[in-house]
């Protein structure tokens, strides 16, 4: 589906507006994004592109929600990044000819703009605020990964848990987990049999307290950033 109309859709904000890379361009700059731009809908469970794929394309959420994994030499997937409306992926195509090296899959029926790469990187050196924007998310995304790292090779899984209910509560103190379970096991490399043991252990302590399969209340942070070991 062509996406030139997505650019002028009243109220509601396109793909590309609500990219904040885009958010220095002109209207008529997003009108020429729009240009290039298709959009398509996966159902759940596809994937939008797999290890070995050849990308060249910018990848933004317009609905949905999109998982970004690697699986392991042990065969293990890990889960890299949840993505939600507005973000973006598939960047490093557009600048490395090397096969992609993740997979893209889709959690929820999902809405994804893709943005044709060589003609995007001709308006990239036409408009140098895109690439420094698009530099500072990579960094970002650098620095989470290099936090993940250090999280998989350091912390037990207790620490690992209450730093990642931390950062989901965002500051909250209910969590409506915007995947499920086994995606929350895959990001913080523990199995979900594990995890359900050591949700109940929190439960059982006071510290958390879970209603349904995705909701889960803060009920003791200060015991919660004690474990973590971590200014979050």
């Amino acid at each position: 589906m062509d996406c030139v109309h997505c650019a002028h859709a009243g109220a509601e904000k396109s793909c590309i507006e609500r990219v904040p890379i885009f958010s220095s361009l002109t209207r008529e700059e997003v009108s020429e994004i729009a240009m290039i731009t298709d959009q398509r809908v996966y159902k759940k469970g596809e994937f939008i592109y797999m290890a070995g794929d050849r990308g060249q394309k910018l990848y933004v959420i317009h609905e949905g929600r999109v998982k970004i994994t690697r699986l392991l030499d042990t065969g293990k997937e890990q889960v890299i990044r949840l993505l939600e409306p507005g973000d973006f992926f598939g960047e490093l195509s557009l600048f490395v000819s090397a096969p992609l090296d993740n997979n893209a899959e889709v959690l929820e029926n999902t809405t994804v703009c893709m943005i044709e790469g060589s003609r995007l990187k001709d308006m990239i050196s036409r408009k140098p605020a895109i690439a420094v924007k698009i530099i500072e998310e990579l960094s970002k995304r650098l620095r989470s990964s290099e936090s993940l790292i250090e999280t998989l090779g350091l912390q037990d899984v207790e620490q690992r848990l209450a730093r990642a209910l931390l950062r989901l509560a965002e500051g909250k103190t209910v969590i409506s987990l915007p995947f499920s379970k086994k995606d929350l096991a895959a990001h913080i490399g523990i199995s979900q049999e594990t995890l359900s043991r050591k949700l109940s252990l929190f439960e059982d302590k006071g510290w958390i307290r879970q209603s349904g399969h995705r909701k889960i209340s803060i009920e003791a942070r200060t015991e919660l950033e004690r474990l973590s070991g971590y200014d979050l």
